[in-house]
């Protein structure tokens, strides 16, 4: 029975579940605040940033237990927490708007939210660069521009005369880095 609830560390395997666990919470926490952007477009700092942290929480997990058992266990803790929580967001809009966030509007009526921009830590030049993507020279004709949740970037064109909005497209958030133009 012993060498069913401890590993070869001697850490127990219910220590484990509690250590994962709340790495698990607290990960998803301090990356839901991190703010949107794709996986696809996170920047080389955000990438090293991922790996260290992943690294830096190893211990966290398992106690220093480099055991196989201890390894698995983590992993599938990991696995299972994350189905929970993606079955328990599928039934509660509120736990849906905390892990992922709501669309924030960065352009309403040709008017720049200044605000949204500062929230979101997006720069005027990204977002220059989102609407020149959408073929958009002119913010006024931007009825409404929307960071989606998923770090994509809908615009919504007035018709010619700036009328009513006609046009719905959808484009990936790129940023840009001053680094990344030489």
């Amino acid at each position: 029975m012993h060498s069913m609830l401890h590993t070869d560390a001697g850490h127990g395997l219910l220590e484990i579940v509690i250590r994962t666990s709340a790495v698990y919470f607290c990960l998803l926490l301090g990356l839901r605040l991190s703010g949107k952007r794709e996986i696809g477009q996170i920047t080389p700092f955000d990438l090293a940033v991922l790996l260290l942290i992943s690294n830096a929480v190893q211990n966290a997990m398992t106690g220093g237990d480099n055991s196989l058992t201890g390894g698995l266990l983590s992993a599938g803790v990991l696995l299972a927490l994350n189905a929970l929580v993606a079955g328990i967001r599928m039934r509660s809009p509120r736990l849906q708007r905390f892990v992922e966030g709501v669309p924030t509007v960065l352009i309403s009526r040709g008017t720049v939210q200044e605000a949204a921009l500062a929230h979101e830590r997006m720069t005027r030049d990204e977002l220059d660069a989102a609407l020149r993507q959408h073929e958009v020279a002119d913010l006024g004709q931007v009825e409404m521009a929307v960071l989606e949740i998923d770090g994509s970037i809908s615009v919504v064109r007035r018709d010619p005369d700036g009328a009513v909005p006609v046009v719905h497209t959808r484009k990936k958030l790129v940023h840009h880095h001053k680094a990344d133009d030489g």
